[in-house]
């Protein structure tokens, strides 16, 4: 057996091939080309990486050195080059050192450069050739020089051996703001240098600054400023080379490479604004004013038109089967709110999990699977069956013998009552909730359970206020014949909430489709009201059947165009380009991220959009009003909105000359909010 394994693992090896070129010495300096690929593959960009080994002591130049030295010079070779296009170098994030009396800005003991090699043509080997110059310092500087190639053959392009070592090198590349966790708050000058206010939400520790310009002003390091809460601090910096006649500091452009606690956000100024375009991005708050917006939030999801119903459905419980006895009406809402609490602590781990496998996550994001919203739709059928008397919902046997008591048996209904609370209230975005809950996506587990058992304890808010003070529902009208009225006036509120579901679900598998299930489940309605007389077997086969059959309808279909009414009428379609060339052309840009099942999004047209005033801005006049559509998965709506650090709708920004990086709005608009985010956006700096 010992030799069988021998042979497998050694004479027939099966891991990942090294692509790299040889390694070249000069000086005290050595170099090398690696790839991260075994071959080019199919895509137009093959990772490759300039891997430089720095004797001790010695370093070497960023892209901007300082007030020495000389950045690394690549030259591509064509002779002896084939297949190459171009080549993009990236350079990781730089240390500041002094070399007599001077500030530079660079490497030591080792670095990796990126590249993204672009092909001449897809799926073709590459072979690059490259020269390599740099200037390497210690006591003494002294030039390194070079020559190094390397060839990827054509073929599938499986990570090689040194993908690892390329993957880490990226890591270390400067990152937008929310993924180093810096933030840019107001540049300034005082008539010596320039001023930056910096935030950061971990806290301030061994801040620095580099600073690029187009018209090669130099700046010393920052003199560095904490405030007393330790999560804010302002950096000056005095130019330390002659300015230009006629420039001036405040209205230079500027790139900037801002590092804290050993990350780098790299954020770009436009000059002419006291405000870098990071400032109109909102402040997170801290997470004990997030723990409060989640109870908040949670609190006001009890009132959406998804979830209202539930809570007159318990009321209607607490009367028919309670009788007003104060102990049964505790013991009743206690169990609902519990459930409440514990379908959020689920939700809770679920995200969590997603979270630590790097799965993109999203509140409401459930709603773009057909599969969950099947299942929603035929538990609001069975609803709606029972409030009409067709059925009455009882426990398996084998869990009803273990209740010792008919209310005991009652209390799971209570349970599952909130826990169907809670899977209503899930495509809704209330107010304070989306804040919260991006802030919870955005940080750790902690922050994860902290936030979703506040929202937990705040949607269970008025079951627990009637749990505490039993006397309010035992105030209320005995039974009675209202009742029956009552529970059918519910029974199609939850049947118009399965239309509505159904309607959404044909975005996603098609018009025809949707339709054949929403069928399913009106004769599932009314098998429901005509069973009564069939064995338990029977009516269950017949249950069954008719769900299968609905499934298998909706199985292949093709998703449906969503938004079509407005997308191409009165708001154009969103993508990155198209923002992106409105806001080069100096235009003003209000992008709405909607979706079919988004009430609040809903909520927003009825109040906000149909406005006079919004209407004649939005539609009729200079401002280009945009729209991405979230009710399918989307990773570019995804992508816009983690840019944000928003994991759910409505979201809607402004973007304009006075505000590059848009004006983020609340997540329910009036036609105020709008209109002064208009004009805000719109104003030139």
């Amino acid at each position: 057996m010992f030799r069988l394994l021998f042979l497998i693992f050694f004479l027939f090896p099966v891991q990942a091939l090294a692509l790299s070129s040889e390694w070249k010495q000069d000086n005290a300096a050595s170099a090398r080309l690696v790839s991260g690929v075994e071959a080019v593959g199919s895509g137009e960009i093959v990772p490759l990486g300039l891997e430089i080994k720095l004797a001790e002591g010695w370093h070497t130049y960023w892209r901007s050195p300082g007030q020495a030295g000389l950045p690394p010079t690549l030259e591509w070779q064509k002779e002896g080059a084939s297949n190459l296009q171009s080549a993009k170098v990236l350079y990781p994030t730089p240390r500041r050192s002094t070399v007599f009396g001077l500030e530079t800005i660079g490497y030591s003991d080792s670095v990796l450069f990126p590249i993204d090699a672009a092909l001449l043509k897809k799926g073709k080997a590459l072979n690059a050739a490259v020269s390599v110059d740099l200037i390497l310092c210690r006591s003494i500087c002294v030039p390194a020089h070079f020559d190094l190639s390397l060839a990827v053959p054509e073929g599938e392009a499986r990570e090689g051996i040194e993908a690892l070592l390329l993957k880490q090198g990226r890591r270390q590349l400067p990152s937008d703001s929310d993924g180093a966790g810096v933030f840019l708050k107001k540049v300034s000058s005082d008539g010596e240098g320039l001023l930056f206010l910096i935030k950061a939400h971990n806290g301030i520790v061994k801040p620095d600054i580099f600073i690029e310009n187009d018209q090669h002003v130099e700046f010393s390091a920052p003199e560095v400023k904490i405030d007393s809460d330790g999560a804010s601090a302002v950096l000056k910096v005095k130019p330390v080379s002659d300015i230009p006649e006629g420039v001036s500091l405040s209205a230079l452009p500027l790139r900037l490479t801002i590092l804290n606690d050993g990350k780098a956000a790299e954020i770009r100024t436009t000059g002419n604004s006291e405000m870098s375009p990071a400032a109109f991005l909102p402040e997170k708050p801290t997470f004990g004013v997030v723990l409060l917006l989640a109870l908040l939030g949670g609190f006001i999801l009890n009132f959406m038109p998804c979830v209202l119903p539930v809570l007159s459905l318990k009321i209607v419980g607490a009367l028919k089967h309670l009788g007003g006895q104060k102990a049964h009406i505790r013991n009743s809402f206690f169990t609902t709110a519990g459930g409440i609490i514990f379908s959020f602590l689920v939700l809770a781990t679920v995200m969590a999990v997603l979270k630590q496998f790097e799965i993109r996550l999203g509140w409401g994001v459930q709603f773009q699977q057909p599969g969950f919203l099947m299942f929603l739709i035929m538990l609001l059928v069975l609803f709606a069956a029972n409030l009409w008397g067709f059925f009455e919902l009882s426990l398996p046997a084998f869990l009803a013998d273990r209740m010792n008591g008919k209310y005991r048996s009652g209390l799971a209904g209570d349970f599952v009552t909130g826990a169907f609370a809670t899977l209503l209230a899930t495509p809704c975005s209330a107010p304070f909730l989306g804040t919260a809950v991006g802030f919870a996506l955005a940080a750790g587990t902690k922050e994860i359970f902290g936030t979703f058992a506040a929202l937990g304890v705040g949607m269970a808010l008025p079951y627990l206020a009637v749990a505490l003070f039993p006397e309010s529902a035992a105030a209320l009208p005995r039974p009675g014949a209202w009742m029956l009225w009552l529970r059918r006036f519910l029974g199609g509120a939850l049947a118009l909430t399965a239309v509505w579901l159904i309607w959404i679900m044909s975005a996603q598998v098609g018009l025809y489709a949707a339709l054949i299930f929403g069928g399913m489940m009106a004769l599932l309605a009314l098998f429901l009201a005509f069973n009564r007389r069939m064995s338990k077997a029977l009516s269950m086969s017949g249950i069954l059947l008719i769900c299968g059959a609905a499934v298998g309808a909706v199985i292949g279909g093709e998703a449906g165009p969503s938004q079509k009414n407005e997308v191409g009428r009165l708001w154009e379609a969103y993508t990155p380009s198209t923002l992106n060339a409105n806001l080069a052309e100096g235009k003003t840009v209000f992008l709405d991220v909607t979706a079919d099942w988004c009430l609040t999004c809903k909520a927003n047209k009825l109040v906000a959009f149909s406005s006079g005033d919004v209407v004649r801005r939005l539609f009729h006049g200079k401002v280009v009003a945009m729209q991405a559509d979230w009710t399918n998965p989307d990773p570019v709506v995804s992508e816009l909105l983690r840019k944000y650090g928003r994991y759910g709708i409505p979201f809607d920004v402004v973007y304009g000359p006075g505000a590059p990086q848009g004006i983020v709005l609340p997540e329910l608009l009036t036609p105020g909010i709008v209109v002064e985010a208009l004009e805000n956006a719109s104003k030139a700096d």
